[in-house]
């Protein structure tokens, strides 16, 4: 569902500096995610699979070469370009997140309106902390007109090209015929000949997504010459196999990048990422406002307070521009960080250190760093850029060496994956980035790809379909109960028998009434995501059990085309003689542990419990913590730990926790 929850009271998050540090369990690597996000509804029309494309096996490569030799751009600074944005994928003629058509992300805006950014729902607490529930003011996105010149690229290539404004968007040979044109146009604009050397093509490459300084539109470039140098080769989507050899003698004329006339300003030395990535300092506001109320995030002094455990892949549901505004807003919510989607820019809000308000779980928050990525979910097979996977997980994998935070889905979590803090939360929960995130890319470029670690004999599986060819069938994302458009997902569904015609399992969280789960696309009670890991609690054919939300779960996993792959890990199963253990959305303290001044936060378990015989994935083991602040003046905050200890758990979508004292901790598979 869309939405934030609240939560009650305060969470807090690591123990204090150096040797409180909790244990992270690192062998079997299990699956979690924190993010927000409201419906993938939309406002363009669903893209349909007979969208216009090139006949013949290898016609996409021929059409890239026809247009590269029509307009003078080498074939292979085309086909690099086309890689950072879409990696040669025509999607169906469905937009990206920011409204980019076809291989070569012709933008047109106008056609792919964001809704409200998910942030601004009037009823949604980002902080997720009932000790100091937060107000949210309605924003509105603005109108087409309105929008960046990089967002209304098809309106030019149309000009240049004479072809109309539709073929630019659907048709595959049309879209690459109107990037080439525009890489030539550009090439001209500044002075340079339409030279068959690629690096003399470094300039016009650097400007084709708009940047609108020089250390981003370098930073585009230099990957797109990345890619030159190294090559690659995929099978798109719709089942063509192309490639760009190798070029590693190019090296760009990075000198004409002046010609460009953008300012360069230096890195602000508040910048905390990496210097392959281009990344400025936009600050969120730490201000008093109204009757003792103030924004909009946590003054903090972490890693040395509470060690940073999590980071939050979220999307924006609205344009770069609006979200820049919005962070800037006082009476907002905050992250640390916006990605922008054309060129994979960065903008820093918050300080590392400090606590932003996104995750809509106080726990979570205080212990997370959150990455907002561009994004309009408004179509079926909404698809984010190459140029912004690739400078995000540069920007994670920075930040995992610097707070030694594993590469695994029980650490890199999506907004959909952070657990509600109460029962009366779960259903406000935020399901971004959803089932069209690309996981298993995202985590090959972050150099941890997914692999099998084990024989059947292991007793875990990690959840890994084919994202290009696994196409579950979602409802929602253009009207209610209508199917969305097919489109590769990352996201399996769980039934209660080995069978398509079985129903899907319960979520009694979302669903107290004990109702059935959905297709719909913002519906997570019955869906596992690649990169989560689960305890394997049967197979029958072509069909794997697992243990999720205290019940048995089943997925089509046939040995010809499987969607997980086997693992072996820790596990934990209620200790002997318990037959059910209680399963809480966030790991607070006991009551003897807050000193004097420091209201008791409840200890209030979520509606779903671990039974006898069940087992679940063991992410990590941290102390129970809790994080007081809720007042302007950081003085009076305090972390407050306690003597329980807790272990994170794979449990269903959403991670959770369990007591340590409940559970006993073993090997899988034994």
């Amino acid at each position: 569902m869309p939405g934030s929850a609240q939560d009650s009271a305060h969470d807090s998050n690591r123990p204090a500096s150096g040797p409180s540090r909790r244990t992270t369990v690192r062998a079997a690597g299990a699956a979690a995610s924190a993010t927000f996000l409201l419906p993938l509804v939309s406002a363009t029309p669903a893209a349909h699979a007979d969208q216009p494309r090139p006949s013949g096996g290898d016609s996409l490569q021929r059409a890239f070469a026809a247009a590269a030799d029509e307009h003078g751009v080498p074939l292979s600074v085309l086909l690099g370009v086309a890689y950072l944005q879409s990696r040669w994928d025509g999607h169906g003629g469905a937009p990206s997140v920011t409204g980019g058509y076809g291989p070569m992300h012709l933008t047109d805006a106008h056609t792919a309106l964001a809704r409200t950014p998910h942030h601004s729902e009037g009823t949604e607490d980002a902080r997720g902390d009932l000790a100091r529930p937060l107000g949210v003011p309605r924003i509105t996105v603005p109108e087409p007109r309105q929008l960046p010149a990089r967002l209304r690229t098809v309106s030019r290539a149309a000009k240049l090209t004479g072809l109309s404004a539709e073929a630019l968007r659907s048709d595959i040979t049309a879209n690459v015929r109107g990037g080439a044109a525009l890489l030539a146009a550009e090439q001209r604009r500044l002075g340079l000949p339409l030279s068959e050397d690629p690096a003399d093509w470094y300039a016009a490459v650097a400007a084709y997504p708009g940047a609108d300084h020089t250390a981003a539109a370098a930073a585009f470039a230099d990957e797109v010459y990345e890619v030159i140098r190294g090559g690659a080769a995929r099978t798109t989507g719709d089942g063509e196999r192309m490639a760009l050899d190798a070029h590693p003698e190019v090296a760009p004329a990075r000198r004409q990048l002046r010609t460009l006339g953008l300012p360069s300003p230096a890195r602000d030395p508040q910048v905390e990422a990496p210097k392959n990535v281009s990344c400025e300092w936009i600050p969120a506001p730490y201000e008093q406002f109204g009757d003792n109320d103030y924004g909009n995030h946590d003054l903090g002094n972490r890693p040395e307070s509470q060690r940073i455990d999590y980071i939050v892949i979220h999307d924006t549901e609205g344009p770069w521009d609006t979200t820049i505004k919005l962070v800037q807003d006082p009476t907002y919510v905050s992250w640390q960080y916006t990605l922008r989607s054309s060129d994979g820019h960065i903008a820093q809000h918050v300080p590392l250190k400090d606590v932003a308000w996104h995750a809509g779980n106080w726990y979570v928050n205080a212990k997370s760093i959150g990455l907002e990525h561009e994004g309009f979910l408004t179509a079926p097979d909404a698809w984010y850029t190459e140029a912004m996977y690739r400078a995000s997980a540069r920007l994670v994998r920075y930040l995992a060496r610097r707070f030694d935070i594993p590469l695994d889905r029980q650490h890199i979590l999506g907004h959909d994956n952070v657990p509600g803090t109460t029962t009366a939360t779960i259903r406000g929960m935020h399901t971004d980035p959803g089932p069209y995130w690309d996981w298993a890319h995202y985590f090959t470029l972050l150099g941890a790809p997914f692999r099998r670690t084990a024989g059947a004999w292991g007793g875990l599986v990690t959840i890994r379909p084919d994202y290009d060819t696994h196409q579950p069938v979602y409802t929602g994302c253009d009207k209610p109960g209508q199917p969305c458009a097919p489109h590769g997902s990352s996201a399996v569904r769980l039934h209660t028998a080995p069978s398509d015609d079985a129903p899907l399992v319960k979520d009694i969280g979302l669903r107290p009434d004990g109702s059935d789960s959905t297709t719909g696309v913002n519906d997570t009670g019955a869906r596992a995501t690649t990169g989560q890991q689960f305890a394997v609690a049967g197979r029958e054919g072509d069909w794997t059990a697992i243990w999720y939300l205290g019940g048995q779960a089943w997925f089509h996993n046939p040995k010809r085309q499987p969607t997980a792959v086997h693992a072996k890990g820790l596990v934990v199963t209620p200790r002997a003689g318990a037959t059910e253990v209680p399963v809480y959305g966030r790991a607070y303290p006991e009551q003897e542990a807050y000193p004097e001044g420091v209201p008791v936060q409840a200890v209030s378990p979520l509606p779903y419990k671990l039974l006898a015989g069940q087992s679940y994935p063991l992410g990590l083991r941290t102390p129970g913590e809790y994080l007081w602040a809720t007042t302007f003046d950081p003085a009076s905050h305090q972390v407050v730990r306690g003597q329980d200890v807790y272990y994170q758990i794979q449990f269903g979508h959403r991670v959770a926790f369990v007591r340590a004292a409940d559970v006993t901790v073993r090997r899988s598979g034994k």
